[in-house]
């Protein structure tokens, strides 16, 4: 499999983490739409949210714990913003489940 996301997990694709352990990574996203932007994708390949099932759901769980941690590290007290894009009508540009984690500034809706 040729997937962006599965290499920065095995670390093939090096990447600046913002946390790490067996089950997912979190990565400072390269071309930023937030003072804070963070990427939260599971180790294990997942598609995009479609392809979610009782038998992996519970990474997803997983993934917005780190999420709320990451955002207190990083002092988004005032809010922050969650975003899983599905499909290229729905703006997902790699096809390996992921969110971003954007805070850090005010946030507008919609988003554009």
């Amino acid at each position: 499999m040729d997937c962006a996301f599965c290499k920065i997990a095995s670390g093939e694709i090096p990447s600046k983490k913002a946390y790490e352990d067996d089950e997912i990574l979190a990565f400072y996203d390269l071309q930023p739409q937030a003072p804070v932007h963070i990427l939260l994708i599971p180790k294990k390949h997942i598609g995009s949210a479609t392809e979610i099932t009782p038998e992996n759901s519970a990474i997803v769980a997983h993934i917005f714990e780190v999420a709320a941690r990451l955002a207190k590290e990083k002092k988004l007290d005032g809010g922050y913003r969650i975003v899983c894009n599905v499909g290229a009508d729905g703006g997902q540009t790699v096809p390996h489940l992921h969110f971003h984690l954007l805070g850090g500034r005010s946030m507008k809706w919609p988003p554009g």
